[in-house]
């Protein structure tokens, strides 16, 4: 009996063990297998495939050809004191592969209620995603990595193993975390970042090459990079009494830089994300949009 299946919702194929509550949507060519929990409010796209004993919660919405491995969790309500039940979501777009014991947590209301996945993602084993969380596509995930709420996490980031991640942070494009990094303040695109706290080491060009960025661009950001990080590792609006640039020398570092790139897009992109970073005094340009009071006491 443990073996075998049973078909239901359409096409899709569920095991006896699995418990699929009445209102889960499932699509064509669905797999769940043994010891599955899926939840009433929970829409799988097509060919979707929980391996076994993953659980799947909330208002969550998975899109195509994703397949969960075991022990998973998704839509499980978020760890946030300010949290009260509001109706919130998560959404995952097409093909992501999600390893074991990975965690998926709704949104919430001061986040805007959702939590985004895209597409072509690998989230590897015990990588956790929290409330509010927008991560973008093609985005590698190592092992144990852990972001907390609010954070931004754009297309082809690569975050490597038991990165530990502030709240609020934005990682740009194409940038490298290396592993057992601290995060606390925004990553710029295109750029290797490590330490702890973390500093960015150098250009990502590698990376930048097997993605296709012509060769000029990357002689250009390499410029940007010695301009702009040599012997100041970390741009960000504060105080400069850790040995960091003085804001104002930063910007017209950016200025100078967009002016002799002026028609590089990969080049105003990075000047263009930094400048963001700079409006916030702790280095969190995410920090600067939040709705609510940082102050008040979430559990009152």
């Amino acid at each position: 009996m443990a073996t075998t299946m049973r078909r239901q919702h359409a096409s899709a194929t569920v095991h006896p063990t699995a418990v699929v509550e009445r209102g889960a949507r499932l699509g064509d060519g669905v797999v769940i297998g043994p010891h599955c929990h899926v939840g009433p409010h929970v829409t799988l796209g097509d060919r979707t495939h929980l391996v076994s004993h993953v659980v799947v919660l909330g208002r969550t919405t998975l899109g195509t050809d994703n397949r969960v491995w075991p022990f998973a969790t998704l839509g499980s309500n978020p760890q946030d004191l300010k949290y009260k039940g509001e109706k919130s979501e998560l959404i995952v777009g097409d093909r992501n592969e999600i390893r074991e014991s990975v965690t998926l947590h709704l949104g919430t209301e001061n986040g805007g209620g959702v939590t985004r996945i895209g597409s072509d993602n690998l989230l590897m084993v015990g990588a956790h995603v929290a409330h509010d969380c927008v991560v973008g596509s093609h985005v590698l995930l190592a092992n144990n990595v852990g972001l907390s709420g609010h954070v931004h996490v754009h297309d082809h980031a690569n975050i490597a193993g038991a990165v530990g991640v502030h709240h609020f942070v934005s990682f740009g494009s194409y940038c490298y975390v290396g592993g057992m990094s601290r995060v606390v303040h925004d990553v710029p695109p295109y750029m290797k970042v490590e330490g702890n706290p973390s500093r960015v080491r150098a250009l990502n060009d590698i990376l930048l090459q097997r993605a296709g960025v012509p060769g000029e661009s990357i002689d250009r950001l390499k410029d940007a990079h010695r301009r702009l990080f040599r012997g100041h590792s970390r741009p960000q609006n504060e105080s400069t009494q850790d040995g960091q640039e003085a804001p104002a020398t930063l910007a017209a570092k950016l200025d100078s830089i967009q002016n002799d790139h002026a028609r590089d897009p990969y080049v105003q992109n990075l000047a263009q994300f930094i400048r963001n970073t700079l409006k916030s005094p702790m280095g969190r340009y995410l920090e600067t949009l939040r709705k609510d009071n940082r102050r008040a006491n979430p559990t009152k």
